[in-house]
């Protein structure tokens, strides 16, 4: 077996922020905290199948489109009632360069890291 992507680490300025943002966004839960480090997952915890997002203060500011970002899925809504959903929780509406006639939605948390929302709806 090769190696697995396990965690993915997200630098930002105020970690508590993004862990309640992402909690509510994901589902997840706070599993563990070092310094001001948080890492977050499934209510089930971190058993290794799953991956967690460990958000990591840093004091260096964002510079332009990150290089990596989530595409997020519905499991229990449709895309626009997922997205009032997010848009309630904190998101906002990013431009990254968008034509205006994609299936999906380009947003950006409340440090502005941008993810999508895609139309599929997933179990």
């Amino acid at each position: 077996m090769a190696c697995r992507i396990t965690e993915l680490v997200l630098d930002c300025r105020d970690p508590e922020l993004l862990a309640g943002f992402w909690c509510e966004v994901l589902g997840f839960v706070v599993l563990g905290r070092e310094g001001d480090d948080i890492e977050i997952g499934p209510r089930e915890g971190a058993d290794g199948l799953q991956l967690t997002l460990v958000l990591s203060r840093t004091q260096e500011p964002k510079n332009g489109k990150l290089p990596l970002h989530f595409d997020l899925n519905s499991t229990d809504r449709d895309q626009d009632a997922e997205l009032e959903r997010l848009l309630a929780a904190g998101a906002r509406f990013a431009d990254v360069g968008q034509s205006g006639q994609e299936s999906w939605y380009v947003l950006a948390d409340p440090e502005g890291n941008e993810f999508c929302l895609l139309r599929a709806r997933v179990s």
